[in-house]
């Protein structure tokens, strides 16, 4: 679930080269802490609860038949230009992120480019500022209207607010399958009698750590470290063994004497998987094998978390698991389990870490499995609303009633010249030269340097080696698919791709099936409206069935589910079951068979709700004159006793501040949209403010 407007990292980067004005007419979307300016009036359709059939909406195209509109932007996108990046659009400064399948995907997912692109800078070439060219990098990402989402359910009128001027105006607790909802209250470590002692974290010189790291990741040729023990006594030596066995999993030690001086020596006890595998006989038995924990986070994604974490501890990131990722433009609180690393050796890195504090510690005998939780609890401030108390009255009364429209967001389909969809219809083609092309191709629009002078080699010389040269981080997409070919050669693209992650590589198809379900929906809105017709499905138990004219009063629009196409489900016995296979026949694929001829890419399908109706919700709006103070404490401002922020009864601005819980796989984006009435894509939103950024 991701929420907000705000641009991938590179459009971050861009925009801190403009100053923005903000006009009457606003919704504001921080960018860096900087509001960027949006219009609110969009020209799309609201849905009447009591309507059967609407109007099409108005897209930037102004043409009536949007279904003829998207045909041909597929077929002139596809000969024209393309992307193959996942770019987020909804948290300030984002990397690039990686899409999980549809049934463990709950938050913003993973960097694709892993944390060494982190901080790398844009390579900018252009040196004017002109505002003009900012808006025309842009104009080649995609409208809502591009990824069939077009639809309202609400009658209110939208208004202006700022998403995430500071990203503690964005906090998520993540809701366990038992329905708890994670909370960092808890400092204390586990009493365990067989702990070492706090001794063991200082024992060792930072020149001794440094030479036992190196021997643990056999970073040098040595196979053992000798540490003199300066004060030769048995606990003394005990400590040390200890400490090396602890910090430095995958060493052994032992005592030897030399020279009449006793040594601690560290070597590899079972070669390289030692590493990877913690020893068995080191930790007790009657201790469950994971240390659980609260992770909270500031302005960190799940996964550069994990990395600073195995980084600190000096263990692989796999030995971790979690149930689902979390926005890093946020405060976030999650749950954590590790593989036979103590309490004690998490509570201290609270001592050196920054942006991440660790606690509610206990030891279980499971990990955690993505995709095992109940949803996320969201509590999001609006800043510098525009809207009337009764606007937002309505606003989310009605977000609280009727909920929202279930779309995948913007972020599911990337931002540029062309969207992720465009690569999983190729691949469910079976189309392996477009799969290379859309992904290796030179396209116009924002994008980091090196990236563009590597597709510039590849389309000068379609040498794999040479493109790969002009990357200074391979664990992009782009590299990824290099080395492929560079290793397999130009005639085995199939195993070449396949050496790209296997979750990037079903993101693609999955973005497909976004793309499907966004469009088929919009039409079943506007053809049916908010009411359950016969032909549409609901689910009993795990299995969909189809409405009948009898049975059609015992349900509503919240039962209604459509379906992600694929080869194990059934589709709507209506004018939509229609729309499914006209618009799957037009991208030359056929409903009939979803199985591909490589399992990965064979589509099983699944059933999503069209409508959601958030649980928890709760709103206020506050006055507040200083638009750095925080409207709310965190859990680490209640564990740290901070006093509550004292609000003027009326200020310069006014916020709204709002509670809900959402289900897994649900954006939070589609949410906010609703109550603000706004488009929430970069094309939309450049094009928009041209003018001030002059």
């Amino acid at each position: 679930m991701g929420l907000g407007c705000e641009a991938p990292e590179i459009l971050s980067l861009l925009i801190q080269r403009w100053t923005l004005k903000q006009p009457v007419q606003r919704i504001c979307i921080s960018f860096l802490n900087r509001p960027y300016i949006l219009h609110c009036a969009l020209n799309m359709e609201t849905v009447d609860m009591t309507s059967v059939s609407l109007k099409r909406p108005h897209c930037e195209d102004g043409e009536a038949n949007l279904d003829e509109i998207k045909r041909q932007k597929i077929s002139e996108e596809a000969s024209k230009t393309v992307d193959g990046s996942d770019l987020k659009i909804d948290t300030v400064a984002e990397k690039s992120k990686k899409l999980l399948p549809e049934d463990t995907k709950d938050e913003i997912i993973p960097n694709e480019e892993g944390e060494e692109q982190e901080d790398e800078e844009l390579e900018e070439t252009d040196d004017d500022g002109d505002p003009e060219s900012f808006a025309d990098m842009m104009k080649h990402g995609l409208t809502e209207c591009d990824v069939g989402i077009t639809k309202f359910v609400s009658s209110h009128k939208g208004f202006s607010g700022i998403l995430k001027e500071r990203y503690s105006d964005f906090v998520v607790h993540e809701i366990g399958k038992d329905g708890h909802v994670s909370h960092l209250d808890d400092f204390t470590v586990p009493v365990d009698n067989e702990d070492p002692s706090e001794e063991v974290f200082t024992v060792l010189s930072d020149e001794d750590k440094q030479r036992l790291e190196e021997l643990q990741l056999f970073k040098n040729k040595e196979t053992s470290v000798a540490i003199e023990v300066i004060e030769d006594t048995k606990e003394k030596r005990t400590v040390i063994h200890q400490a090396v066995k602890s910090l430095f999993p995958g060493l052994e030690t032992k005592t030897e004497d030399r020279d009449g001086k006793k040594y601690i020596v560290a070597y590899h006890a079972a070669g390289k998987k030692a590493l990877a595998n913690p020893r068995k006989h080191s930790w007790p038995k009657s201790r469950g094998n994971y240390c659980h924990f609260v992770l909270y986070k500031e302005n960190k994604d799940t996964m550069d978390a994990i990395n600073v974490l195995s980084k600190f501890l000096r263990v692989k990131p796999n030995i971790f698991s979690y149930m689902g990722t979390k926005d890093k433009r946020a405060i976030t609180v999650q749950e954590i389990a590790v593989l036979r690393i103590t309490a004690q050796r998490l509570a201290h890195l609270n001592k050196c870490l920054m942006n991440f504090k660790l606690g509610n510690f206990s030891y279980k005998s499971h990990p955690l499995k993505l995709g095992e939780l109940q949803g996320n609890h969201f509590t999001v401030v609006l800043r510098n609303i525009t809207g009337t108390d009764e606007q937002v009255q309505q606003a989310m009364q009605s977000l609280k009633e009727i909920g929202f429209i279930n779309y995948y967001g913007m972020q599911r389909f990337g931002t540029t010249a062309v969207p992720t969809y465009q690569i999983g219809r190729a691949i469910l083609q079976n189309n392996w030269n477009e799969v290379m092309d859309l992904i290796l191709k030179p396209r116009p629009g924002a994008e980091k340097g090196y990236l563009v002078k590597c597709r510039e080699e590849w389309a000068r010389t379609k040498d794999p080696s040479a493109a790969l040269k002009k990357l200074p981080v391979k664990r992009c997409v782009e590299g990824q698919l290099l080395r492929g070919l560079s290793k397999y050669g130009m005639k085995n693209i199939i195993s070449a791709f396949a050496i790209i992650p296997r979750n990037n590589r079903l993101m693609y198809i999955h973005s497909y099936q976004s793309y499907v379900w966004n469009n088929t929906v919009s039409k079943r809105i506007e053809e049916y409206g908010l009411k359950a017709v016969p032909g549409d499905l609901v689910l009993k138990g795990a299995t969909a069935v189809h409405i009948e004219e009898a049975d059609v009063e015992d349900y509503t629009i919240h039962d209604v589910v459509m379906p992600l196409p694929g080869f194990d489900v059934i589709y709507p016995k209506h004018k939509i079951g229609d729309a499914y296979k006209e618009m799957l026949t037009a991208d030359n694929l056929d409903i009939n068979n979803m199985r591909h001829r490589i399992r990965d890419y064979s589509l099983s399908g699944a059933y999503r709700k069209i409508i959601i109706r958030p649980q928890n919700v709760n709103w206020e709006v506050v006055a507040y004159d200083d638009p750095k103070i925080p409207l709310f404490n965190t859990d680490l401002d209640k564990l740290e006793e901070k006093p509550l922020p004292v609000l003027p009864k009326e200020g310069k601005f006014r916020a709204l501040k709002m509670e809900f819980s959402l289900p897994p796989s649900t954006y939070a984006t589609m949410a906010i949209r609703e109550v603000l009435k706004m488009d929430t894509s970069i094309k939309n939103q450049t094009q928009l403010n041209t003018t001030w950024l002059r």
